[in-house]
């Protein structure tokens, strides 16, 4: 005696249907999704920076999420952030896909939308750490300023030997000048 389990009726009239409507089909319910958390995250407020931060990535969950350079007295300021993220918005702009009307819509609006979600994300990157653009400029703004330091109060002895130095020069050349003119 064979057993005969019952067939997944939903998964008949899949197989049954027309490849192209069950294509469409999906795409549709996959639309239906994206605007359902898009609705979600707009409600809450939470915006696109909360669903990057739920991402988790290999290394965040092995434990070996990169560490930033910066020590906690010396973080990167602001500036050297948003400079970031204008880099990441147009690498990303530029991932995009061309053809979006559907999502964006068409026309200057819907490159205005485009626009608003590229730069979103850039700086929702740049807020997690970004690529590490803002750390190396950061890096060398400081070195530069290290290397432009004014003289400290060590070498202010030494500043004040050169000067006593120059004003004895001065002294002698102009007393000389003067007994050279008494004589003529």
């Amino acid at each position: 005696m064979a057993i005969s389990p019952p067939s997944d009726l939903v998964l008949d009239v899949v197989n049954a249907a027309d490849p192209m409507q069950v294509s469409a089909a999906r795409e549709k319910l996959r639309a239906v999704s994206a605007t359902k958390e898009a609705l979600v995250l707009t409600a809450s407020n939470a915006g696109f920076a909360s669903a990057i931060n739920s991402f988790e990535t290999p290394e965040s969950k092995a434990g070996l999420s990169r560490v930033h350079a910066s020590s906690d007295h010396e973080k990167i300021p602001e500036t050297y952030r948003k400079f970031e993220a204008s880099v990441l918005n147009t690498f990303i702009q530029n991932m995009m896909p061309s053809e979006t009307e559907e999502v964006y819509g068409k026309g200057v609006a819907g490159d205005f939308w485009k626009g608003m979600m590229s730069e979103q994300m850039a700086d929702a990157m740049s807020k997690k750490g970004g690529i590490g653009i803002a750390e190396q400029v950061y890096s060398q703004a400081l070195q530069r300023q290290r290397n432009a330091a004014p003289v400290s109060a060590g070498n202010e002895d030494d500043k004040k030997i050169a000067m006593s130095m120059v004003t004895e020069f001065q002294r002698r050349i102009f007393s000389d000048t003067d007994t050279k003119k008494t004589q003529s």
